[in-house]
């Protein structure tokens, strides 16, 4: 079995709340996208971003008593959260006993790993966003959108136009 790298630093965490603060010796294992239906559901989003560690370079340096977990009894994955703010801390699978996965949102600093690999892409929901071109939305600061694509109509023409003509 190879040998561990030296850790080059560390990367620092914490749930919402900021009871639980954790670390990690960098650079991280990996990193990917998780598009799992219960990655979603665990975290109320699109997809998850994980930065995976081995166990033995992961710690809790505060509020370990804060931390709750559920574990699926179908799928044997472990997934503990804040007790105290409901965030996701740590997700934990069967087939990698010593590893731990920790939602890359909960980082201060880089990780060493980019998220360059995605899990589950067949359940990539048809609304999630992929990467189309946004524009400011006008009096809104700070808000963009994805602009409709126009259809075209049979005849050429864009019904407004005419209405606009006759006025």
């Amino acid at each position: 079995m190879a040998k561990a790298a030296a850790a080059a630093g560390i990367a620092t965490g914490q749930c919402l709340c900021g009871k639980i603060r954790f670390e990690i010796d960098i650079p991280a294992r990996w990193a990917w996208h998780d598009h799992s239906a219960a990655s979603r559901r665990a975290h109320g989003a699109a997809y998850a971003t994980y930065v995976g560690s081995w166990k033995k370079r992961f710690r809790i340096t505060a509020g370990k008593t804060a931390l709750a977990s559920y574990e699926d009894k179908i799928t044997k994955t472990t997934r503990s959260f804040c007790s105290h703010c409901g965030t996701p801390i740590t997700y934990e699978r069967p087939r990698g006993p010593h590893m731990v996965n920790i939602p890359r949102a909960l980082f201060s600093e880089r990780t060493g790993r980019q998220p360059l690999y995605h899990i589950a892409i067949e359940e990539l929901q048809e609304w999630t966003y992929t990467g189309e071109p946004l524009v400011p939305l006008k009096g809104f600061p700070g808000v963009v959108w994805q602009r409709s694509k126009k259809k075209k109509r049979a005849g050429g023409e864009d019904p407004f136009e005419l209405g606009r003509e006759e006025m």
